[in-house]
């Protein structure tokens, strides 16, 4: 079938595909991207399209020092394509776009139209303006035009969603160009965040992901410092909400009032996600991270005492510039201190525009990948010991769909402890679906997930399962992209390995 016979495969109408990089935030950008498209009357394009769609969106990230070289590859790779077929339209937006604006049509002339990040609700009438006038469209606003959350959306998944509470970032890290891009933190009002939350769990979602990029900095923007906290216990109060779960949070404003909401709100999940980047205090003041190493490890005792089964993950980056032996072996130090369930470690390159690539003391690049070695070495080394510690205890196990690679082959099932740990059990006789909740004994413990060899010792049907059986009877009944309402069900399969939005990834 040729890429022109394709494109009208879903009753002659105009199909999208949506292609995001970087962190969460993109991701449910995306989502966003992908209603608009809808509602203008687009559907998406089946699975393995790989540009064989009438309209490709690129949804980009500038954080990866080759985040240009990987966009304007792909852009060449659809350049034939759109040559041999009227009417395709290729569009850039996100970080990369906000950041690079005309430069990216000057480079690659066959695109049709650059949006930035803070104006997404503009690309149907873009698409439309550049068809009609033949030329590429370049729009960039250089404030928030309307909150992502008040866009249509084309949630991910039935059962759990992401539900952004703020917007932009007021940090100056030095490694990172995510605040220039995404501009001064701009909070939702708590009203208009419950509100959303409150139609999700009524379309069968149970797990929610508050999203910003800093979270727990939630309220600076509207004046009150213990605004997240009261927004989690608020959570609490929301009938058929199981789970509930943020990311990033940072740990200059990771204060006490925050631990105990999380402790005494029975769904918040006992789980944090906590940025260390480096546990050098050099490095650190370097990086313009407004806390130390004594600051972080507090808060991980704080956190202990409080929730002593909680999961702890972070951040790492491995030679920032100017790190020393003495200053990598305080970062093995913390992560020896804090014994991470998991950890997501980075080699630092050159972000440009940051002022970190300016920086004298670059390291060179066979040092960095020694120390990243020794590192991801020794966080594996703690993620085993600390998963062998949950060997003997009974879970409930919300049913993912798509985390377990090798269900089919070994007949299991996955699904996410409510630490977050991925637990592949063993396939029950009784029908089970994603978002329903089993009970399971783990039995063994590999560095990365658990098993649970033995039978299931209870289901429980939830409506969060009734919905995904409910999308996928719509998905088998209609064409591929049909919303679902506003605001619609889903979200992020319950936090992969993305890491926060202040984004080394």
């Amino acid at each position: 079938m040729s890429s022109i016979d394709r494109s009208q495969s879903v009753g002659g109408t105009r199909t999208y595909e949506v292609r995001t990089y970087g962190c969460q935030m993109n991701v449910h950008d995306s989502e966003r991207l992908s209603g608009l498209l809808e509602d203008a009357g687009y559907v998406r394009a089946p699975e393995g399209s790989d540009g064989d769609a009438d309209v490709v969106v690129f949804n980009t990230c500038a954080v990866r020092e080759n985040a240009d070289n990987k966009l304007y590859g792909n852009l060449g790779h659809l350049a034939p394509k759109k040559a041999s077929r009227p009417g395709m339209q290729i569009a850039v937006g996100g970080c990369l776009a906000q950041k690079d604006r005309d430069t990216i049509v000057k480079r690659a002339p066959w695109v049709d139209v650059v949006f930035g990040t803070h104006n997404i609700g503009k690309l149907p009438v873009l698409l439309e303006r550049a068809r009609v006038q033949e030329e590429a469209q370049v729009e960039i606003a250089e404030s928030l035009e309307a909150f992502p959350s008040t866009l249509p959306t084309r949630r991910e998944s039935a059962y759990a969603a992401w539900v952004s509470i703020s917007v932009g970032c007021n940090n100056t890290c030095t490694f990172c160009i995510v605040p220039a891009l995404r501009g001064k933190e701009k909070d939702r009002r708590p009203g208009d965040i419950l509100a959303e939350i409150e139609a999700l769990v009524g379309e069968g979602v149970s797990e929610i992901t508050l999203l910003g990029q800093n979270v727990n900095a939630y309220g600076s923007d509207i004046g009150d410092r213990e605004a997240f906290s009261k927004l989690l216990r608020a959570c609490g109060k929301i009938d058929g909400l199981e789970r509930v779960r943020f990311t990033s949070p940072h740990p200059r404003d990771f204060t006490d009032d925050v631990i105990a909401a999380m402790a005494e709100t029975p769904n918040v999940m006992p789980q944090l996600h906590m940025p260390l980047q480096s546990g050098s205090d050099p490095v650190l003041k370097a990086m313009r991270r407004s806390y130390r190493q004594e600051r972080f490890l507090g808060i991980i005792e704080k956190v202990r005492a409080a929730i002593p089964h909680a999961a702890i993950s972070t951040d790492i980056i491995v030679g920032f510039p100017g790190e020393t032996e003495e200053d990598f072996q305080q970062t093995l130090h913390v992560v020896r201190e804090a014994r991470f369930a998991q950890a997501f470690t980075f080699q630092y390159s050159k972000r440009p525009g940051t002022p970190a690539a300016e920086m004298d003391g670059q390291i060179p690049k066979k040092v960095v990948q020694e120390r990243y070695e020794r590192l991801v070495a020794l966080q594996e080394e703690i993620s085993w010991e600390e998963n062998k510690k949950q060997v003997g205890r009974t879970l409930e196990l919300m049913v993912a769909e798509g985390e377990g690679r090798k269900d089919d082959t070994t007949h299991r099932l996955s699904g996410r402890a409510p630490d977050n740990r991925l637990v592949h059990f063993t396939k029950p006789e009784r029908e089970v679906r994603p978002g329903d909740v089993v009970t399971v004994e783990i039995t063994y413990a590999a560095p990365h997930h658990l098993l649970a060899e033995g039978a299931v010792l209870d289901v429980r049907r939830t409506r969060a399962g009734d919905a995904w059986e409910k999308r996928n009877a719509e998905k088998a009944a209609r064409p591929a992209g049909v919303m679902l309402g506003l605001p619609a069900v889903g979200v992020p399969e319950p936090l992969p390995a993305a890491t926060g939005g202040c984004a080394v990834d």
